[in-house]
């Protein structure tokens, strides 16, 4: 069996370490915290789970700080996580397997990660990461905000996933750094761009976002699935401008990047669901859950679009054009995705009274 080093840096992060490190320490062969300048009780619940602690200078690179903490680990793979991530129980079933099972000629280990949840706590966006590295081979970060390490070598994906979130700090943080960087007058790669706009998008300035968005996708770089995300989020600043011209416009441009993907369907019901043109709705509805079982890939994912969502409103728009029995089917499809989910119990009961 493998052993695993996991590597943080924290940086004030005395209310969400504890709760990270308590889901994984019995995973774990080391523990390496690297702090950058901590002024509340960070250092002092990290004491209790490891004496490995480093204090390294705060920088606006990330990167930087994420190679050091590399450097200080000592086993065989290498593992890093967030403060506030975590891994739940079935989680952590899974990554015992993993690292029981796992042969020495795997170089990284891709992992899901759950960063936004419903009231039922169901994860309704996730997308994946490189997690877990060969040590012996000695990956570099790159890039000072959302960092990350170039695939190289065998490259599995795993079923682990770790449940974390958006963190509104760091997207702040992050788009400080951004700045900073533009005042220098430095050349945003194609992925700095792309992460540029989604920080802009996160923190509600739709104006700037939608410059960088557009400018990602003027590029001919990057990843197919990282431009139809775009197109995604980049329509609903659109929307949110209530520009119903562009909106539509940057939803029919995603599908030139790749296969169509349910969120962008789901989009383009939504927009002809408010104009009450419902068999257009249904029709890309329709579309979204013909998608339903393509491979998710890596991409960002919007889970109940994968399904629930367009069951769901599909009920609606059935029922608006009188088609009642068609809008209980969808229901019912609806409830095999979530059962608990309140839209559907109240339609339950809806159609249960008017069938009295």
């Amino acid at each position: 069996m493998i052993s695993i080093s996991l590597c943080m840096i924290v940086k004030n992060e005395g209310e969400l370490l504890a709760k990270s490190l308590d889901s994984v320490m019995e995973l774990m062969d080391e523990i390496i915290i690297v702090d950058m300048g901590s002024k509340d009780n960070t250092k002092v619940i990290a004491s209790k789970y490891t004496e490995n602690i480093y204090d390294f200078k705060a920088l606006d690179n990330l990167s930087v700080a994420r190679n050091y903490s590399f450097s200080m680990a000592t086993k065989d793979y290498i593992i890093w996580l967030d403060p506030g991530d975590t891994l739940l129980e079935d989680d952590r079933n899974r990554f015992i397997e993993l690292k029981e099972e796992i042969e020495d000629d795997i170089d990284i280990v891709i992992m899901g990660y759950n960063a936004e949840f419903d009231e039922l706590k169901n994860a309704t966006m996730s997308y994946y990461r490189e997690r877990l590295f060969k040590r012996a081979n000695n990956y570099n970060w790159r890039e000072e905000v959302h960092e990350y390490i170039e695939l190289a070598g065998n490259v599995i994906t795993s079923q682990v996933s770790i449940t974390g979130g958006i963190n509104m700090t760091n997207s702040k943080n992050n788009l400080a750094v951004f700045k900073k960087m533009l005042s220098r007058g430095r050349r945003l790669s194609s992925r700095s761009l792309y992460y540029y706009a989604k920080d802009l998008y996160y923190n509600k300035k739709f104006d700037e976002a939608i410059i960088y968005y557009n400018k990602y996708l003027e590029r001919d770089e990057g990843f197919a699935t990282d431009k139809i995300n775009a197109c995604y989020e980049l329509s609903l600043c659109y929307k949110h401008q209530k520009n119903e011209k562009n909106q539509l416009k940057i939803l029919i441009d995603s599908i030139k990047y790749e296969v169509l993907r349910p969120e962008i369907c789901c989009e383009l019901g939504y927009f002809y669901k408010k104009k009450e043109e419902y068999d257009k709705a249904i029709f890309w509805f329709e579309s979204g859950l013909r998608l339903n079982e393509m491979d998710k890939t890596w991409a960002y994912t919007m889970n109940d679009c994968w399904g629930y969502i367009p069951a769901v409103e599909l009920c609606v728009c059935y029922y608006a054009i009188g088609d009642v029995s068609s809008a209980i089917e969808c229901n019912d499809l609806a409830s095999k995705y979530k059962p608990e989910a309140n839209v559907v119990l109240y339609n339950k009961e809806f159609f249960s009274k008017i069938h009295e």
